[in-house]
């Protein structure tokens, strides 16, 4: 299994989630993308990126208005 960071602190909806999707191509099943943002909308943005795309959100969290993701890649 490999992690891989995304940092997408400073953007704005929807550029996290897209670069998100681009890093995921790059997994393979099993892998886990650690994403930090700092869109308040991302919340959302993560939690509908995984049920349209079938990966896992393993977890999130926010503390001093830095979002945190970690997404499992799907098989």
């Amino acid at each position: 299994m490999t992690t891989k960071q995304l940092d997408a602190k400073g953007l704005r909806c929807p550029l996290p989630v897209l670069k998100a999707r681009r890093a995921m191509k790059e997994l393979t099943p099993g892998d886990v993308l650690e994403i930090e943002s700092t869109d308040p909308g991302s919340v959302a943005d993560f939690a509908n990126f995984c049920e349209t795309t079938g990966h896992r959100l393993l977890g999130q969290e926010s503390a001093e208005g830095i979002y945190s993701f970690r997404i499992e890649k799907s098989g």
